[in-house]
């Protein structure tokens, strides 16, 4: 499959209906339910929906949505990093997680700058936002490596989480 964006060691493609397996891993991952939440994708017809509704629906509506991260050398599925369109945020947001084993070696960074030039350079989106939980500083510490600034904290009608607001 073609990537979206590639770096020397990982690219970036469309999720797929094939997916569902590591959809299922990444989503129950102790990180993506502590600081991203339970997005109650348990079964094979979950992820489907979930991918169907979440990332292919996001293609399809606004050309960009959340992707596959892989290790080129050998197709290992790593994590996942896109845009997104939220109603309830001014400004699209790159959104980013990974599975643990894969975490603290550069590969989140890799990819997040370069999703943010992509969006810059292809999409001629200028303002990117990033949201995150106050009390995750790895992804704190990553936002802000990557040249994203806090803005402000905002709480969403739907969490019952403050969450801070980074932009470029």
């Amino acid at each position: 499959m073609e990537y979206i964006i590639e770096t020397p060691r990982v690219g970036l493609r469309k999720f797929t209906l094939a997916d569902t397996d590591f959809i299922l891993r990444l989503l129950n991952s102790p990180g993506w339910l502590q600081f991203i939440g339970d997005r109650h994708v348990k079964t094979h017809q979950q992820a489907v929906r979930y991918l169907q509704q979440g990332p292919l629906q996001s293609y399809h509506q606004n050309g960009f949505g959340l992707c596959l991260v892989e290790k080129k050398d050998d197709k290992t599925p790593i994590g996942m990093c896109g845009l997104l369109k939220r109603n309830s945020l001014e400004n699209p947001d790159i959104g980013f997680a990974f599975l643990e084993d894969f975490q603290g070696q550069g590969y989140a960074f890799e990819m997040a700058s370069a999703t943010l030039t992509y969006a810059t350079n292809s999409l001629g989106i200028s303002k990117i936002w990033a949201i995150t939980l106050p009390n995750n500083l790895k992804s704190i510490r990553l936002l802000e490596k990557l040249g994203l600034y806090y803005l402000k904290t905002q709480w969403f009608a739907d969490s019952k989480q403050e969450l801070f607001i980074y932009s470029n």
